[in-house]
C-alpha cells in the first residue's frame, strides 16, 4: 500500500511552507499579537495532523515507543486541538473584544484540552495488542474503551465543524472585505470536507457494530476529506493575514520596478546619502523608501540644470494629444528629466531667469509615471525629434 503514502506528501509539504512563512511574522509581532500566535498554532496543528496519520509515520511512531497504536491518541490529540484551536480563531474574528468572547475562547480550550485528556485516558484502558496503520478505527470498533476512544474523537470533530460552519454561516452576510470574505469561503469548504469525513468515519464503524465491513469508507474514502479540510481551513485562516501583506509586497514591488529606469537615468548625479544595501529577501517597502530617497537626492543636484520652461512646452504638447493625463505628465517629465541630466553631465547649468530653484510636484509626485516613460525610449526619442505623440498604448 505505498502508493497510499503519496497523497499525504503535497497538503503536508503545502502546510509546512504555509507554517515555515508565518514565523518571522511571529517572531517579529507573535508576542504582542495573539491572532498571530493562533494562526501560527492552527497551522502547526494542522500540519502535525498530516505529518502524523501518514501511514508510514504511523508505523515509526508505534515502533519508536514500543506501543502498539500509540500514534492514534497522539494524531487524534493534534486534531482536537487543531479543532479547538479554529473554534476559538472564528471568535476572534467575528467579535469584538470582550470579557465576554475571552471567557467564551477560555471555555472552548478548556473543553477540547478536556476531550484530548479522555482521549489519553479511554486508549490506556483499552486492549489494543495488534499494530493497525490503516483500518484501527474500524478493527477495534468492538472493542471496550477503543470503542469509546473512536467515538470521542469524531464526534468531537463533527461537533466543531458543525458549529464552526453555523457561526460562519451566521457572520458571513456581515463581512465586507474581500481577503477576510474570500477566508470565510475557504473555511465553509473546509468544514463541509470535514462533516464528509466523520459522516464517512461514523457510517463505517456503525457498519461493524451491524456485523457489515464497510471499511473502504474509512480507510480510503475518509482521509482525503481529512487531507482538504486541514488545507481549506488552515488557508482560509491565513488568507486574511498573509492576503493584505502579499498585496502590498505585490504592490511595492511594481512600483520598486517603475522607477528603476528613472534611477538608472539619475544615478549618474552620484547625490545619493542612502548607501545602505538591502539583501535580496529584503521587504519590498523599504527597498522603494530606498530608491525614492535616492532619486529625490538626485532631483534635488538636477534642479538648477531642470527646465521647467521646457517641461511645460512637452506637456502642452502631449496633453493635447493624450488629455491631461498620467502618461503625459510621465513623458514629459522623462524628456526633461534626460535634458537636465545631459546639462548636468556637460555642467551647464541654466541661468536664473525666473525659473523655480526646486523640481515641483508636477515631477516629484508622478516618479512612477516618469519612470514607466523612460521604458519607451523610441517615444521619448520620436517627441524629441517633434513627431507626433503615439496613441495611448
Amino acid at each position: 500500500m505505498a502508493d497510499l503514502h503519496i497523497p499525504y506528501i503535497i497538503p503536508t509539504l503545502a502546510l509546512s511552507a504555509a507554517l515555515a512563512l508565518r514565523l518571522p511574522t511571529l517572531w517579529r509581532a507573535g508576542r504582542r499579537d495573539p491572532d498571530v500566535r493562533a494562526t501560527v498554532l492552527l497551522l502547526l496543528w494542522a500540519a502535525a495532523v498530516l505529518v502524523v496519520i501518514t501511514p508510514v509515520n504511523i508505523d515509526r511512531l508505534n515502533r519508536w515507543t514500543g506501543i502498539a497504536n500509540f500514534s492514534a491518541p497522539w494524531a487524534y490529540s493534534f486534531l482536537t486541538a487543531f479543532c479547538g484551536t479554529a473554534l476559538t480563531m472564528i471568535i476572534r474574528w467575528s467579535e469584538p473584544p470582550s470579557e465576554r468572547r475571552r471567557r467564551r475562547m477560555i471555555t472552548i480550550y478548556w473543553i477540547y484540552a478536556g476531550i484530548i485528556a479522555a482521549l489519553w485516558v479511554t486508549f490506556l484502558l483499552a486492549d489494543v495488542p495488534e499494530p493497525r496503520i490503516y483500518d484501527l478505527d474500524t478493527y477495534y470498533a468492538s472493542t471496550p474503551w477503543m470503542r469509546e476512544h473512536v467515538l470521542l474523537y469524531v464526534l468531537a470533530h463533527a461537533v466543531s465543524a458543525l458549529v464552526a460552519a453555523s457561526m460562519l454561516w451566521r457572520w458571513f452576510p456581515e463581512v465586507k472585505r474581500g481577503w477576510i470574505k474570500a477566508g470565510v469561503v475557504c473555511l465553509q469548504a473546509g468544514w463541509a470536507l470535514a462533516l464528509g469525513f466523520d459522516i464517512a468515519k461514523l457510517t463505517a464503524v456503525i457498519a461493524r457494530w451491524s456485523g457489515h465491513n464497510l471499511d473502504v469508507l474509512s480507510t480510503r474514502v475518509a482521509p482525503p476529506f481529512a487531507m482538504m479540510e486541514a488545507m481549506l481551513v488552515a488557508l482560509g485562516f491565513t488568507i486574511p493575514q498573509a492576503g493584505p501583506a502579499l498585496q502590498t509586497r505585490l504592490r511595492n514591488g511594481r512600483e520598486y520596478r517603475r522607477l528603476a529606469n528613472l534611477w538608472r537615468t539619475v544615478r549618474v548625479t552620484r547625490s545619493s546619502a542612502a548607501t545602505a544595501r538591502f539583501g535580496v529577501w529584503a521587504p519590498f517597502d523599504l527597498k522603494l523608501m530606498q530608491r525614492e530617497q535616492r532619486v529625490h537626492d538626485a532631483l534635488r543636484v538636477l534642479a538648477p540644470y531642470f527646465d521647467h520652461d521646457a517641461y511645460q512646452h512637452h506637456y502642452a504638447q502631449i496633453s493635447a494629444e493624450h488629455g491631461e493625463t498620467r502618461q503625459a505628465r510621465g513623458l514629459a517629465g522623462a524628456l526633461a528629466v534626460q535634458q537636465a541630466v545631459q546639462a548636468f553631465t556637460e555642467q551647464k547649468p541654466l541661468e536664473a531667469t525666473g525659473q523655480p530653484l526646486l523640481i515641483g510636484p508636477e515631477v516629484t509626485s508622478h516618479l512612477d509615471a516618469i519612470g514607466e516613460a523612460l521604458r519607451r525610449p523610441h517615444l521619448l526619442g520620436r517627441l524629441v525629434r517633434g513627431g507626433r505623440p503615439v496613441q495611448r498604448a
